[in-house]
């Protein structure tokens, strides 16, 4: 597998306070990668050290397989969380001014800004003022002025900041269109449901060091802990039924509809053999669900960084 990032044992400290002790991450071409942590985790200095806008104390960070150096900056786009539009300049003049700033000549620079205004129904914002605009529409102008040079490498800090759900619905296209057509992406956000749409690999820091990393489909699997969510067609007493059920299994939670006369139960198996327990109820009552629960992000999130806090 190729990556376009990789960070070797990389540290930095301000002061006494360490903000990244050795983190080593492996970023592959042509994915959306989740960086994630509390606030404080040293996310953020990682993502300056990679922008060179600081350098680490220690470890190595390569681009596409070379150290990196000044002139890869011509190749990573980046959207910081704080937003660093010039609010009295004119959205058509900065757009402009700041993608000269990544190396475009004046007039591809008109050309590539009238293709995504026009993308994304933006045209008529031309002449305004960014303090004239809402701050969804000033986070669009943003957008739009990071991906302009076409990099190899995007930085997404909380991209969806300030779009209600249909703008960062459309946005969230624009990011898998732009995974889609080569582009790597660091993707930066508390937004657990972002990174289930979004992500295929994740790495989490907690207190400036990594604790989980690699692909999220193999993580999720890896926190699986045998809980299963079944749903029977009970035609029989259902406190006798759940009472055998407790009897053999942990159940962890029940309802019954007596209209419906349909029975939900959580429990968790010893093993992940279904088998014996499956035929059972099949005998019983009619099975309409059974299904294993996966982990979501959120709870690998909590239940991660929480074991590391309690020391376990």
């Amino acid at each position: 597998m190729d990556h376009i990032l990789v960070a070797k044992d990389v540290s930095k400290s301000y002061g006494e306070h360490p903000a990244l002790s050795n983190i080593s991450l492996k970023i592959p071409e042509n994915c959306i990668y989740g960086l994630l942590g509390p606030n404080g985790a040293g996310k953020t200095t990682f993502i300056r050290i990679v922008n060179q806008i600081t350098y680490q104390d220690t470890g190595s960070v390569l681009f596409k397989g070379k150290p990196l150096a000044p002139e890869h900056i011509a190749q990573i786009g980046y959207l910081p969380e704080e937003r660093g539009l010039y609010k009295s300049m004119k959205v058509g003049d900065q757009a402009l001014y700041l993608a000269q700033l990544k190396g475009l000549s004046r007039n591809e620079a008109k050309k590539r800004l009238k293709y995504w205004f026009d993308r994304l129904d933006i045209g008529d914002w031309w002449g305004k003022k960014i303090q004239e605009l809402s701050k969804g529409m000033a986070q669009k102008i943003q957008f739009i002025v990071t991906i302009l040079h076409e990099p190899k490498l995007l930085i997404f800090d909380e991209p969806f900041s300030g779009f209600d759900p249909i703008n960062a619905n459309i946005i969230k296209d624009e990011i898998l269109q732009l995974k889609e057509k080569g582009t790597s992406i660091i993707f930066s956000t508390h937004r657990m449901e972002s990174v289930e749409e979004l992500c295929e690999y994740i790495a989490l820091i907690h207190k400036s060091e990594k604790i989980l990393d690699g692909k999220l489909s193999d993580i999720k699997k890896s926190y699986k802990n045998n809980i299963f969510n079944i749903g029977l067609e009970l035609d029989r007493n259902a406190d006798d039924f759940l009472k055998m059920i407790r009897d053999q299994f942990q159940v962890l939670d029940s309802q019954y509809d007596p209209m419906e006369k349909q029975l939900d139960f959580t429990i968790q198996l010893p093993s992940n053999n279904t088998t014996g327990i499956l035929s059972q109820l099949s005998q019983q009552a009619k099975v309409n669900r059974f299904e294993e629960t996966v982990p979501s992000a959120n709870d690998i999130f909590i239940q991660t960084v929480n074991k590391r806090d309690n020391g376990k």
